[in-house]
């Protein structure tokens, strides 16, 4: 198998540009009409496997049903993804009823890949599923009661349970929402559910308070665990998802060390502007190979983008301008 440091996908500074992260210059980097069935391919995760990468991707269909295909790339930026929705199989339950699925997350721990996604069961809940080969899938127990939305798993146990990061909403376009951790002993049981960060209060950082939702899987850094996530505020022209970055501790990811003010990436191309839903950048994925990282994040409700940096850059960025 390739080092990651040999594919991570990957474009330089542009020169002049002075941001703690850049779009990719041929963004978006699937199109919204990617397979035969789809009017928007967006909000999506990426992991690396065997000698290139797969993911698990949010296609809503021409009748706007919204579901998550199998998808397998060489490069992580050309990506065939499969026409049909992933097909589930019992896991650790027969219970596997879903009105419909949409922006997943994946993570490997221990020995297989997890998928969370936010799963149609009498409202919005947190699905979860397994897979060995992106090729047969097995679904077990919803994590929590509905409402929630933007369960993120942690890519190791914490303390010997598995750990996940949530928001728990309502059955709407949630006018509001922080982030929780919930810990488990199987990935079937749930508890011990701890608030980790809330909205910040208009105008400290505006572009936060609103609501925030758990973006791509977080990652190991010197400082702690990096996590990437979105920030909304409502505008007199409806919701604003802007991407920022938060350190949590490494020991106990309840705690916050350190959280940006700024935001990171907001929608400024035109691509993030306008589409089914404007003004999103909606961070999924994070690929790093310890010094950079690649963030997949969806854009406008329709396509998926990629922005680059570079990891002490964006650790420095994140405590230098701490709302903390």
């Amino acid at each position: 198998m390739k080092s990651l440091k040999d594919i991570l996908p990957w474009e330089d500074r542009p020169e002049g540009c002075k941001d703690v992260m850049w779009r990719y210059s041929k963004n978006p980097i699937i199109g919204r009409y990617h397979i035969p069935t789809s009017n928007s391919i967006f909000n999506s995760a990426v992991v690396p496997f065997e000698d290139g990468y797969a993911g698990v991707f949010r296609c809503d269909n021409k009748a706007v049903q919204m579901n998550v295909f199998a998808g397998f790339s060489k490069d992580g930026i050309h990506w065939e993804i499969n026409h049909e929705p992933i097909k589930f199989e019992a896991g650790n339950t027969e219970m596997i009823e879903s009105e419909y699925k949409y922006d997943p997350r994946v993570t490997w721990i221990d020995d297989r890949y997890w998928i969370t996604w936010c799963n149609g069961y009498h409202g919005p809940t947190i699905g979860i599923a397994y897979t060995f080969d992106f090729k047969k899938f097995y679904q077990c127990e919803n994590a929590f009661l509905p409402f929630n939305r933007n369960g993120v798993l942690f890519p190791e146990k914490i303390n010997g349970k598995y750990a996940m990061l949530s928001r728990p909403s309502d059955n709407g376009h949630t006018p509001f929402g922080d982030i929780y951790i919930s810990f488990s002993p199987d990935m079937k049981y749930w508890g011990e559910h701890r608030c980790v960060m809330k909205v910040t209060p208009f105008p400290e950082s505006a572009w936060q308070c609103t609501k925030i939702g758990a973006g791509s899987v977080p990652f190991l850094t010197d400082e702690g665990w990096l996590l990437f996530y979105h920030g909304v505020i409502n505008t007199c022209n409806g919701f604003r998802y802007s991407m920022g970055a938060a350190i949590l501790d490494k020991d106990h990811p309840e705690k916050v060390l350190y959280r940006t003010r700024p935001y990171l990436l907001a929608p400024a191309a035109t691509y993030e502007l306008q589409g089914d839903v404007p003004n999103v950048v909606f961070p999924c994925a994070a690929l790093q190979d310890g010094e950079r990282v690649a963030v997949y994040y969806g854009a406008a409700d329709t396509v998926v983008g990629m922005a680059f940096g570079y990891i002490k850059e964006i650790v420095a960025f994140t405590k230098n301008n701490s709302i903390l």
